[in-house]
């Protein structure tokens, strides 16, 4: 049976990203095909990504690479469903093009499979650490019990079991980090996305951080993907995706 005829919803895209998967032997979770943003029109008209590729493997770490202004936050949001392509796919491992999805079941795969760390942390001031954690599970209606049970264990992850009953304002930069790891992750997301997560960290902490997401990418099986300029990071990633001006660069290790 050829893939065409295993999969007849799929376009020619699909397929191809299929058999391209097949062929390096890990299974992509996430897959972006020939994807391009502009923003503006006529003369004012930015292109941000001009016709990026790559596919995001379970259990693996990817790490977008670039200058500012290079596209990293454009492909990230792309990925994450947080923003649509002017062209090109986001193509989700059960064959749905999750960039054409309708509205409503772009929310489902966001709540659903989908964890997002931000550089600014993004915690609630009012909320403590524990509470800020468990806003993902009240919005899936996870029953009372297993929510404080999932909290106390990404608490205990992160290591912040001491610092439950803290707001943000009494916490560390880098452990407000770690409460918004364990927030995308109470979950137990498949895709992981990071946008520059250490980048409001010093070195020490944003190490912490760093061994933190490899830990999990490679325990849990985590498809993540992380923009950075930390060439720390790069260094630990399984595949690193380099850009410039919106469009992959030779040199990448993907």
């Amino acid at each position: 049976m050829t893939e065409s005829t295993a999969y007849p919803h799929r376009s020619a895209a699909q397929t191809e990203t299929q058999s391209e998967v097949k062929t390096t032997g890990a299974k992509a979770v996430l897959t972006g095909h020939e994807l391009c943003r502009s923003f503006g029109t006529g003369a004012l008209q930015i292109h941000a990504l001009d016709g990026v590729s790559l596919h995001i493997p379970a259990g693996q770490l990817t790490v977008v690479r670039g200058p500012s202004g290079s596209g990293k936050t454009t492909l990230l949001n792309l990925l994450g469903g947080l923003d649509r392509p002017t062209s090109g796919q986001v193509i989700l491992d059960d064959g749905r093009v999750l960039s054409e999805l309708p509205e409503k079941d772009v929310l489902a795969v966001r709540r659903e499979r989908i964890g997002y760390v931000f550089q600014s942390f993004g915690l609630v001031p009012v909320l403590s650490a524990e509470e800020n954690i468990e806003v993902p599970l009240r919005l899936q209606r996870t029953p009372a019990g297993e929510r404080a049970e999932r909290v106390k264990e990404v608490l205990e992850l992160v290591g912040l079991s001491t610092h439950a009953k803290q707001r943000p304002y009494e916490l560390s930069g880098g452990q407000q980090q770690r409460v918004g790891l364990a927030r995308a992750l109470v979950s137990r997301p498949d895709i992981l996305i990071a946008d520059e997560p250490t980048g409001q960290l010093d070195s020490e902490t944003a190490a912490t951080i760093m061994d933190l997401l490899v830990a999990v990418t490679h325990s849990q099986g985590t498809a993540t993907v992380v923009s950075t300029h930390d060439p720390i990071l790069m260094g630990r990633a399984d595949q690193v995706v380099v850009l410039h001006d919106g469009q992959r660069t030779p040199g990448d290790s993907s």
